[in-house]
Formats: C-alpha cells, structure tokens, sequence
C-alpha cells in the first residue's frame, strides 16, 4: 500500500472512531460506556495475549468476571490484583510455572478498570480531559518529531526523539490545563495534573512499543486499518487513566 493510501485510511478510521466515541460520550449513560469499555477491554486483551504470548482461555473467564462485577464492586481496580492472587495460586497448585499468563490480568486490565473508575466517579468530562490529553501528547509528539526531532529519545522506541515527548508533553499539558480551568478550583492543581497525566501516558506508549519489540511485531493487531491494532489505540490511556485518577485523588476533586 502507498504511503498516500495509508495515510488516507488512517484518517478514515480515526474519522470513524471518533464519531464511535462522541456518540458513547453524547449519550452517556452507563450502560452504554460499560459495554463499550468492555468490548475494548477484550480485544486489548486478546492482543495483549499474543504480545505476551500467552494461549491461556482461562483468562477471558477472568476477564467476564473482573468486568461483570466492576459496576458493581465499591474499587474495581481491587478485582484485578484478586484476580492474579487466584491465577498465581493455581499456578503454584498445578507446579507449573507460566508467569506470562498473569501479566494480562494486569495489562491491560487495571488500565481498563481505571478508566471506568473515572467515568463512575468523575463523570464523562473525566473522559473527555484524559481524551484531549492523550490525543494532543501523541499529535504533538507526531508533528514536533518530525519538525525538530534530533535526539533519540530511548532505544525501546528508536523513531521517539527527546524534542518529539517535549513537544507532545507541553501540548498535552496545555490542552489539558485549558479544557478543565474553568472546571477546578486549584489554578497549578490542574496544571499540575494535565502535565503528569501526560507524561504518563508517553510511558503507556512506550510500554506498548517495548511489549511489541519483544514479541517481534509492528502492530498489536491489525483490526484498526491505518492504525494497527486497539491496543495501538488506547496505550497512552491505560498508562495516564491510572495517573489522572490517583492525582484527581490525591488534589480531592
């Protein structure tokens, strides 16, 4: 494929995942936003699988019970660490050593479970400031990259300049620190929030790319066309969701 043709659908389907989103945001209701986060929630996990290379079925069991109980459960994050405690016990029981087969039950797990812990208790502008956050770090990461990227900025992701993660940081924050000003009493508070939130989610990106370097592969999937897999999508989140809500915590917003 061209690289005009695949930037083409790449804006195709960003276009189209967009409008998934903002109607699930329009809507909001959470019925809807637990199905969505959940139908995510799988196929990361199906893709986290194969870059963990892990073939266990039992965790799409744990998977349903984690996600069947978090509106329900007072801290859902609490059900993904029980959830390895079960696994880590059957693996001691059976003497079988497969330590793989519990880093789905944590990646993408507790990210999946955080963002659905913001939506519960902060609402959908929770959503919607950790979306403008992390849309706005990889597309200042993006274009600063290409325009004055020089320094590597680690070998787990070798295309990633220093100047590119400065450069998507400080957009990142901005954006972040304007869309909520007029929505939080703590003036450096908010700022102070968007700048680490951000930060957090270059790490979930790296991660990802770390994850796939090992596994031999380009993309975590290929469901996304232009994009790679969901995955691809949503690394960024599961890294800053975590962030935001230990931060939103931590201000008593």
């Amino acid at each position: 494929m061209s690289s005009t043709n695949e930037h083409t659908q790449r804006w195709k389907t960003a276009a189209l995942l967009l409008l998934l989103i903002a109607a699930v945001g329009v809507i909001d209701t959470p019925a809807l936003t637990w199905l969505f986060f959940g139908a995510v929630y799988f196929l990361a996990l199906k893709e986290a699988m194969r870059l963990f290379r892990v073939a266990d079925a039992s965790l799409y069991l744990y998977a349903a019970g984690i996600w069947i109980l978090a509106p329900f459960y007072p801290h859902p994050s609490d059900l993904a660490f029980a959830a390895t405690l079960i696994q880590g016990g059957i693996l001691a029981y059976r003497r079988r050593l497969e330590i793989r087969s519990l880093f789905p039950i944590l990646y993408p797990t507790v990210g999946m479970l955080f963002l659905w812990m913001l939506y519960r208790e902060y609402g959908m502008l929770s959503l919607l400031w950790i979306l403008v956050i992390v849309a706005l770090t990889d597309v200042g990461a993006y274009y600063t990259g290409r325009k004055l990227g020089k320094t590597p900025f680690c070998p787990t992701s070798p295309k990633k300049t220093l100047e590119g993660v400065f450069g998507g940081i400080a957009l990142g924050t901005l954006g972040g620190f304007l869309l909520m000003i007029g929505h939080q009493n703590l003036f450096f508070g908010t700022l102070f929030v968007a700048l680490l939130t951000s930060v957090a989610s270059v790490f979930g990106d790296l991660f990802e790319s770390y994850l796939k370097r090992e596994a031999g592969v380009k993309d975590s999937g290929t469901l996304l066309p232009g994009h790679g897999g969901v995955l691809d999508r949503i690394d960024g989140y599961l890294f800053a969701a975590v962030a935001l809500y230990v931060l939103l915590k931590l201000i008593g917003s």
